[in-house]
């Protein structure tokens, strides 16, 4: 791998960059429907997800605070597991393309596989994101810190 790739793969402002990216989707939903708040009640209503405007207000704390989670690497374990969770919740409650016929049933297939790999980036990202806070707490750094507070 040529060295400049290493450093930008080892760089934490790109690690930074790929949870912000990766977390746009749902962060960006969340901002729309806070914005947009009267239509994102008639979208959940049109999908037959009652009662809407209750559930709406906890799409849009489950897509901001996980999105949070995830960008802050802050429990990113429990931001990644509510929005996976979430995206799942779409296909069953949406993307139901078993229930339908013809091209809507095709769309909502693609949609439902699509949303399928986003929750397996998601899964991708709680693992990187314990395995650097296990990297983190093995470091040096951090042995010195756990020997200087257990004498003090």
């Amino acid at each position: 791998m040529p060295s400049f790739l290493a450093r930008l793969l080892e760089s934490r402002r790109f690690l930074l960059v790929s949870r912000v990216v990766l977390t746009f989707v749902f962060w960006g939903a969340g901002l729309g429907q806070l914005l947009g708040f009267r239509a994102a009640v008639g979208e959940f209503q049109a999908f037959g997800v009652e009662p809407a405007a209750p559930l709406v207000l906890l799409s849009i704390a489950t897509l901001l605070v996980g999105s949070a989670l995830v960008i802050l690497d802050r429990a990113a374990w429990l931001g990644t597991g509510a929005l996976a969770t979430y995206t799942g919740l779409t296909i069953l409650l949406v993307h139901r393309f078993w229930a339908m016929e013809g091209e809507p049933a095709l769309e909502h297939f693609h949609t439902a596989t699509e949303h399928v790999t986003v929750i397996g980036a998601l899964m991708v990202m709680a693992i990187l994101s314990h395995r650097t806070a296990q990297a983190r707490e093995r470091s040096p750094a951090a042995a010195a810190r756990s020997r200087l507070a257990s004498s003090s």
